[in-house]
């Protein structure tokens, strides 16, 4: 297992390869400002899509890298 601060830094290149770095820190400073639960985020993205379109967006995703 790693620590919270390996998952702190991991988090933060990976929104700043993906977004850049300005993106990266808006992102930041937009979840600190507001109540956030990112569970709840995660299943509404999703939320009424079925398994296969899921496993296709993730699968092309995947592709692009």
């Amino acid at each position: 297992m790693i620590t919270d601060t390996e998952i702190k830094v991991k988090g933060v290149q990976v929104l700043a390869q993906y977004l850049g770095d300005v993106e990266a820190e808006r992102f930041i400073a937009l979840i600190q400002r507001e109540p956030f639960d990112y569970t709840k985020w995660r299943q509404e993205i999703d939320e009424g899509m079925s398994i296969e379109k899921i496993s296709s967006r993730a699968m092309s995703a995947r592709r692009k890298k």
